[in-house]
């Protein structure tokens, strides 16, 4: 007996998971002079995603002990890196949940130190910056429970791009100002957290 594949879970909502499949194909022809080089040079999604990781965490240190520059540029190739896995899977035909696991714990790693970070150098106060992160990470935790459980989220905040864009703003144009920003998203983030655990203590 033919062993049956495992049900796909991800972290993204409903809405996101149809715009992604439609434009996977998309990215996928776009991208396959890249992803065909990355597959001749042996590269795999997991070096991709460990490179998008080291790139994320090293951010920290070099944000506040070196250039500002630098780490800004440090950050942004944790993005095109972080965006790079997953095509790179699909074109090598090993997408897996495995892997999505992988991506979005790195990527929530990097959520959470960056903001410590920002936090511990004066430009993210304490409580929007904890609450930020513990919302995010929560309502991202919710959204794999709920997509294993077949009852996906209808849809999701991301924030995370917007509030690395926001960076710097915050250093160089606003100081003072991220902090209005962690709050608004994060009051969004709660309503997803409390809508999500009352769903999925229902199912349960």
């Amino acid at each position: 007996m033919s062993e049956q594949p495992k049900p796909k879970v991800t972290c993204y909502s409903e809405g996101e998971g149809k715009l992604m499949q439609q434009s996977q194909a998309v990215r996928g022809r776009l991208l396959r002079p890249l992803l065909t080089a990355l597959a001749h040079l042996r590269v795999t999604p997991d070096q991709l995603t460990l490179l998008s990781l080291a790139a994320g965490l090293a951010f920290c240190p070099v944000f506040l002990w070196g250039p500002k520059l630098a780490a800004f540029g440090l950050l942004l190739a944790h993005v095109l890196l972080d965006g790079l896995d997953g095509p790179l899977a699909r074109h090598l035909q090993r997408a897996s949940n495995r892997g999505s696991f992988a991506d979005t714990t790195a990527d929530q790693v990097v959520v959470t130190f960056s903001t410590v970070t920002l936090i511990h150098a004066g430009h993210a106060g304490a409580w929007p910056g904890g609450l930020y992160i513990f919302f995010y990470c929560s309502v991202v935790i919710f959204a794999m429970v709920r997509s294993a459980l077949a009852i996906p989220y209808a849809w999701l905040v991301r924030p995370r791009f917007m509030v690395y864009a926001w960076m710097p703003i915050e250093v160089y144009l606003w100081p003072g100002s991220l902090d209005g920003l962690l709050w608004a998203v994060t009051l969004l983030l709660a309503v997803k957290m409390l809508t999500g655990f009352m769903r999925i203590r229902r199912q349960l």
